[in-house]
């Protein structure tokens, strides 16, 4: 029988949980609402409920006995080795807490549970689980770009996780773009995701909005409101032909490019995977990323470089996360 374990994508706004079977993928899932007030130890007592919730589940009608873990994806820095997460954003009131050890005590005193837990960056898991379930497959390098709220990112060398010498390796978000323009992201200026994140994309439709002559359509489906601008707008408009729709994502796409660029250059990377809520944008952004991606290099850099969509959508980083656990 095959092995199986428990994949965890931790976020701000939910904690996303599976059990994964090492052949078949997900068997079930499940999800809950982060309660950020508890602090640390409180989103603990959340993690260690629905692990032994589902673990119990599962082990109704699976063998305990191929039960191979639990993997936990977490925002922020990840010291794997010591199972410490470190000042993760949308986690209020968190530093450094050591997640993994905290979770391996109160799963055994107050679910009576004891299991192998580990731990990294959310990032990560999700190319992870590109790698082994989705678009990364047949890429022996990748990096695997996640396009939403902000921009993460995850690098996968030799079909395995490359994490760096402090697990800080694949943070695409905090690249500097452009050093001394205006845009910030953590206090950094011009970093890629002041640029590209999800409340940048935003400012700059506003921006182009109010610039534009002729006005945009995107503004009768927010009823005018440009509070309630939302990428899912700019991307209907944009397939409708709005003008200033199409251009914030051309220039979303060509900053992304450069980025991109950057990373070939360092590292020769050639292949690509973007994912996250924004990248559903398509080739609205894929196309001009790949057309930038090849005008930021040297001609003989241009072989072989591919940019794909990610495959697993949302629940990536609970494959990746699982599959850690497969080894």
């Amino acid at each position: 029988m095959s092995r199986w374990a428990i994949g965890i994508d931790l976020g701000g706004t939910a904690i996303k949980a599976a059990v994964v079977d090492k052949e078949s993928g997900i068997l079930t899932d499940s999800r809950i609402f982060t309660d950020t007030a508890l602090g640390p130890q409180g989103i603990v007592r959340q993690l260690a409920a629905i692990i032994a919730d589902l673990y119990r589940a599962a082990s109704r009608t699976i063998d305990p006995l191929n039960f191979a873990g639990v993997g936990l994806g977490a925002p922020g820095a990840v010291d794997t080795e010591r199972g410490v997460l470190s000042y993760p954003p949308n986690l209020p009131g968190w530093s450094i807490f050591p997640l993994r050890d905290e979770l391996l005590k109160c799963l055994k005193e107050e679910e009576q549970l004891s299991m192998q837990v580990i731990l990294d960056n959310d990032a990560n898991m999700a190319a992870f689980g590109e790698a082994v379930y989705g678009a990364g497959r047949e890429f022996r390098d990748f990096l695997m770009v996640t396009l939403g709220t902000g921009v993460g990112g995850g690098i996968v060398l030799n079909r395995k996780l490359y994490r760096g010498a402090h697990g800080t390796a694949g943070e695409v978000g905090f690249m500097i773009l452009d050093f001394e323009g205006p845009a910030l992201h953590a206090g950094i200026r011009g970093t890629l995701e002041s640029l590209i994140g999800k409340k940048a994309i935003l400012a700059l439709a506003r921006r182009m909005i109010d610039a534009s002559p002729s006005g945009s359509s995107v503004g009768k489906l927010c009823n005018h409101d440009y509070t309630r601008l939302s990428p899912r707008h700019l991307e209907y408009a944009a397939h409708e032909g709005d003008k200033v729709s199409l251009a914030v994502w051309e220039r979303v796409g060509t900053i992304l490019g450069v980025g991109l660029a950057n990373v070939t250059a360092l590292m020769d990377i050639r292949k690509f995977v973007i994912g996250g809520g924004i990248s559903a944008a398509g080739n609205l952004i894929f196309v001009p990323a790949l057309n930038q991606l090849r005008q930021s290099m040297l001609p003989t850099m241009h072989e072989d470089l591919e940019l794909v969509p990610a495959f697993l959508g949302n629940k990536a980083g609970m494959y990746g996360a699982a599959a850690l656990c497969f080894g």
